[in-house]
Formats: structure tokens, sequence, C-alpha cells
């Protein structure tokens, strides 16, 4: 389907449409399991939840945010993006806080996003650093969240933020430098 038609089924759904959400969801569920495949790939093996299951908690949490004025599939994906990263640093801090002591799931970032070969990172120290960053650069935390987590090219990614290719890989480069600085330091700080 073409993507204006998804634009246009988003919304109708956002306009109370629930026929148009129901037509949504097949045309987006692979690219949402796409996400979640990209999201649980991170992971340490043996997590217990999957990417179906994730993909299912984002669809429950998405038809909560009926406010969103959708703007086109790469602004839904996005979201998604961002929904599916929730709800893996809530499983996260909850395992963390069941088990005593337990450690944190652990996230593997990819290979373009780690330029200092140390190979894991914690994803609650992840959503830490991308917080700190959005208080003082919103729009460079939001450049890791779509590419990294979301998937989104740079093309996607500029027109989500309205904002050029340019800027995109200025900010991805600079993002991906601060954060990288951050969990060194972060890790360093709790050894």
């Amino acid at each position: 389907m073409r993507p204006q038609n998804i634009t246009a089924l988003l919304q109708a759904w956002r306009q109370g449409d629930q026929t148009a959400f129901d037509t949504l969801v097949p045309l987006v569920h692979d690219e949402l399991r796409q996400v979640a495949r990209r999201h649980m790939s991170h992971e340490a093996p043996g997590h217990t939840l999957q990417p179906t299951a994730l993909v299912n908690e984002a669809y429950l949490r998405l038809i909560e945010a009926r406010g969103v004025n959708w703007r086109n599939r790469a602004h839904f994906l996005a979201i998604a993006a961002r929904v599916m990263r929730q709800i893996l640093v809530d499983f996260a801090r909850s395992r963390r806080y069941q088990k005593r002591g337990g450690g944190a799931v652990r996230v593997t970032l990819v290979e373009d996003l780690i330029v200092s070969g140390e190979p894991c990172r914690d994803v609650i120290a992840l959503d830490d650093c991308l917080e700190a960053l959005a208080k003082f650069d919103q729009r460079k935390s939001r450049v890791i969240e779509m590419r990294f987590f979301g998937g989104l090219s740079v093309k996607e990614t500029a027109a989500v933020l309205g904002v050029s290719c340019d800027t995109v890989m200025r900010d991805w480069k600079l993002a991906r430098a601060w954060l990288l600085q951050e969990l060194r330091r972060e890790t360093t700080g709790r050894e």
C-alpha cells in the first residue's frame, strides 16, 4: 500500500474511525515486527519478551494515543519505536526491582554506533543517557531513537523532524559520540 493511503488511514483513525485502525494494522504489522526484532536483537539471549509480544504491547499503548496528529507512515514508525523502547525499559526496570541485586537486561549496540569496541551496554543506562541528551538537545535524542531503534532512514528521519538530511547526519554523528562518552562514563561510574 502506498504511504499516502497509510497516512489517510492514520488520520481517519485519529478522528475516531475504528475501521481505519483495523485496516491499518495488517498494513504496518510487518514493519512493526521489524522494529521489534531490531529492538530485541540488542537484548540478552533468553529474554522473556518476544518480538510478537512487544508489537502487541505497542499496539495497546498506541491505541491509547488517540490525540497524536499522525503526519505519515514514518512519523507513526518513529512513535512506535519510542513506545517499544519504553516498554523494554519498563520491563528491564521491573526485572531489576524483582531480583535482589539482579542485573538489568543488557543491550548490544549496533556496529555503527560502537566506536569504542566495548560490546554491551545496559538498556536502562542507554535510556537514561537518551533522556539526558533530550534535556539539552531533544532533536539529537530523537534522531538516535528513530535511526537506531526505529530503523528509519536519514530521509525518513529528516521528514519526521522537518529538517534536512544533512542536519540529521550531523545530529547522528554528534549524538553518537556524546552517547558513547556518556555510556562509558556511566558504566565506569557503576563499577
